[in-house]
């Protein structure tokens, strides 16, 4: 194998995780491959809520000439939800941001660039071979690195395995962009028997064309829905609301959902994003936990290239540091799901409880970052 086909660390996957942790390793003067098999700019099923958590890291991790996603982005102070006739609002302090994937993920891309990094569209993995150095198989040919990152999100042939234990629900996500007058400055979640769909604005490149766009974001079991139109007719409030947009985007979808412990490393690769573990979409920590975990693992594997650790040391570093920082918003999401689908005579004296307390509902949201 010639010395261009090898790399300090492989990243699979070239979502928020993926080029979070190839940015943080090729600013660090590390050779990285970074491997994508679609092509940018693309929508991806998701809420699109970008944290506070994730806002600061963005900062760091983005190219400055693409500050002004960050300084522009429509601002998300509070969240309503909507359950059994009843509506919750609660601050979102700080406050969060809405940011199309469409627009994130390209600048991510183009930040990895930035960083030296060897970025590659189109490109599929086939497998990893090895526990140090790995040989990585792909459609554009094999390469060898010291290390690998998967970030290739929920499914993918990488781990085709993990999650494949009879599910009782099959779950799916479905989204799309509408047009909508004036939509209220919040990220708003509508609840009903058999999964929930979050609406908010959203604008791309930053547009603010003050003509209104808002991005619908279900998780609803298959046996329920399997279109927005579908989704929009499990909840009266959602119904009316959407009968007032207009499409601006052709939906995406995405199956299964799998929700199963976070597994931060297999086989001594680093899982980071979706990978390691699918966090409960409604707490809207997705992009946060991604980025997070990515720059988590790269930095674990810094002094791992600097000769200073064994990749096994490092790759304890990681599991150790996901584990206190990461993991519990994992079991925090966890139980706010089950109190969801409590029987509705113990979840409605639960949801009047939260409506006159508001400060335990910020502590609930608290507990998820």
């Amino acid at each position: 194998m010639s010395s261009a086909s090898k790399y300090d660390l492989i990243v699979v996957g070239g979502g928020p995780a993926g080029t979070a942790a190839a940015i943080v390793a090729g600013r660090k003067g590390r050779r990285v491959l970074l491997l994508e098999r679609g092509r940018f700019p693309r929508h991806k099923v998701c809420g699109e809520f970008v944290s506070a958590e994730s806002l600061a890291l963005l900062k760091v991790l983005l190219d400055p000439r693409h500050a002004a996603l960050l300084r522009d982005a429509v601002t998300i102070p509070g969240a309503r939800l909507f359950l059994d006739s009843r509506t919750l609002s609660t601050v979102i302090d700080p406050s969060a941001a809405s940011i199309a994937r469409l627009d994130l993920d390209l600048a991510l891309w183009e930040s990895a660039e930035s960083a030296g990094v060897d970025a590659r569209q189109q490109v599929s993995v086939r497998s990893v071979v090895g526990t140090g150095p790995f040989r990585v198989a792909t459609s554009a040919g094999e390469f060898e690195s010291r290390a690998v990152i998967n970030a290739s999100g929920r499914w993918s042939n990488l781990h085709a395995s993990a999650g494949k234990a009879a599910q009782p629900e099959r779950w799916i996500g479905i989204k799309a962009h509408f047009s909508e007058p004036s939509p209220n400055p919040s990220v708003d979640l509508y609840f009903f028997d058999g999964g929930y769909c979050g609406v908010q604005p959203v604008e791309l490149n930053a547009a603010h064309s003050g003509n209104g766009r808002v991005n619908a974001c279900a998780m609803v079991r298959a046996n329920v829905a399997s279109t927005l139109p579908d989704v929009f007719a499990r909840h009266p409030a959602l119904r009316e609301r959407s009968l007032r947009w207009q499409p601006l985007s052709d939906p995406v979808s995405t199956s299964p959902l799998i929700f199963r412990k976070p597994q931060p490393e297999r086989d001594r690769v680093l899982m980071a994003g979706d990978a390691a573990g699918f966090v409960d979409p409604f707490v809207g920590d997705g992009i946060s936990l991604a980025v997070r975990s990515a720059s988590l693992a790269a930095e674990c594997l810094i002094p791992f290239f600097a000769g200073e650790i064994s990749l096994q040391h490092a790759l304890q570093r990681y599991r150790e540091s996901y584990d206190q920082r990461l993991a519990p918003i994992f079991r925090a999401s966890s139980t706010l799901r089950r109190m969801l689908v409590l029987p509705r005579a113990i979840r409605i004296p639960l949801w009047f409880l939260l409506t006159k307390t508001p400060s335990i509902a910020r502590y609930m949201v608290g507990k998820t970052r």
